[in-house]
């Protein structure tokens, strides 16, 4: 409950109705919790944010028509106070440091059970944070990692897609010879030893996606 005794009013922002429907069947058993509107994609978040003031904000990390990321900038952009909990299925590194440096008061995974649930929502309510030990370790990992140039995520990225040194070059105008330093500064700062390697912790930190 808020200070006055009034129910903490939720938006649940996610691309899969079963997933908004048992989380709200979830929240609406409890008298502490009140669901004022859902929302399917990244652009109805930030619409039915506007139009509801939610005190708290549900939000996925993937939409069809933006990140969740992307999202979270642009509620806090309009609203400095906006309270946001990443609750998601994607625990990278990067995924957790994006959010969270976007604005974000919480990042919990899907399988958080409704009494971690419930006791985030009340904190992130209370102007808290709420990071969970493993969360936080991951966050940690990332914060001591070297940091990747845009560049260098750019060439990361395309590697993941299947390209070659000669098709990256073609794609970002630059010289073979420069796609290898970056290949070759890519694969040190991930601590890897060949571009497979650097694929596969590209799409476990979430610093690359597939398709």
């Amino acid at each position: 409950m808020t200070p006055k005794g009034k129910p903490i009013r939720v938006l649940i922002a996610d691309d899969q109705h079963l997933v908004r429907q048992g989380f709200r069947a979830m929240l609406e058993r409890l008298p502490s919790m009140e669901v004022v509107a859902e929302a399917s994609t990244g652009r109805e978040a930030i619409e039915q944010y506007a139009r509801h003031r939610p005190d708290v904000l549900l939000l996925d990390l993937r939409f069809p028509d933006m990140c969740g990321v992307e999202a979270i900038r642009a509620i806090r952009e309009q609203f400095l106070i906006a309270r946001i909990i990443v609750l998601t299925t994607y625990d990278g590194d990067e995924d957790i440091y994006q959010s969270l440096s976007a604005g974000a008061k919480a990042y919990l995974l899907k399988d958080v059970t409704l009494e971690e649930l419930v006791d985030c929502v009340a904190k992130v309510h209370r102007g808290q944070t709420c990071v969970p030990p493993a969360v936080a370790a991951k966050l940690a990992e990332r914060t001591a990692s070297p940091e990747l140039t845009e560049r260098e995520l750019e060439v990361l990225r395309l590697i993941v897609a299947g390209r070659s040194n000669k098709e990256i070059a073609g794609d970002l105008a630059i010289t073979e010879g420069t796609v290898k330093t970056h290949v070759n500064h890519v694969l040190d700062k991930l601590g890897v030893h060949d571009r497979t390697q650097a694929a596969t912790t590209a799409l476990k930190r979430g610093l690359a996606r597939m398709g």
